[in-house]
């Protein structure tokens, strides 16, 4: 009867993943037809150049240095959560830019919001703006500035115009939103067909030791 309990139990342990299986199977073949962001080809880096993204992280930097010694730095990624939007990007951004001058040890780092406007339009909006020490890590209890909405929108609007004169342009932002899109669909992807692979020799290690 033992042995009866067992058979009974691997062979729900086979018709269980035969499932995931086929759910797999059908989610990466949905994927690879769908190819959502792959025919996109929208935004462009301007005077900025891709210092990292790696496959294996969900973030890109770029890096602009101008003749005058001043350095720009933007780093993004996807938020989590997704939005209803008439355009094709389901999710907005999360981007820090951070300036440095030359001769001076603090940086000033903004920390925006990226979302689509329209169907391939794009803008960024302030959230906070602040500066650091480039040498010292920030306390919780250290004082950034003042809260960014609370600012005149005289001042708010001459802000987000020093980065758009670093070049946080429309072009950029519709750059990274395809970017990281696409990044997260192929990693996406990637995982689900790791996930395969895992079921499918753990269910063939079954039958064959079955066998």
């Amino acid at each position: 009867m033992p042995r009866a309990t067992q058979i009974l139990r691997k062979s729900r342990k086979v018709v269980e993943d035969l499932n995931l299986l086929k759910v797999l199977q059908s989610e990466i073949s949905h994927e690879l037809s769908s190819n959502s962001f792959q025919d996109e080809n929208n935004g462009s880096l301007g005077d900025f150049v891709l210092d990292w993204n790696s496959s294996r992280s969900q973030d890109v930097v770029l890096r602009r240095k101008h003749e005058s010694g001043e350095e720009v730095a933007v780093s993004a990624l996807l938020s989590q959560k997704t939005y209803d939007t008439e355009g094709i990007f389901p999710r907005k951004l999360l981007m820090k830019v951070c300036v440095k001058r030359p001769g001076l040890s603090s940086i000033f780092q903004f920390d925006c919001g990226v979302s689509e406007k329209g169907v391939r339009r794009s803008d960024f909006k302030i959230r906070s703006a602040y500066f650091l020490q480039s040498t010292t890590v920030p306390g919780s209890s250290i004082y950034r500035g003042p809260l960014f909405s609370s600012l005149e929108p005289q001042l708010q609007d001459a802000l987000k115009e020093y980065l758009v004169a670093r070049g946080i342009r429309e072009d950029l932002t519709n750059f990274l939103l395809l970017t990281l899109h696409k990044k997260e669909q192929g990693q996406y992807l990637d995982w689900l067909q790791k996930l395969e692979s895992f079921v499918a020799k753990d269910e063939r290690l079954f039958s064959a030791a079955a066998g």
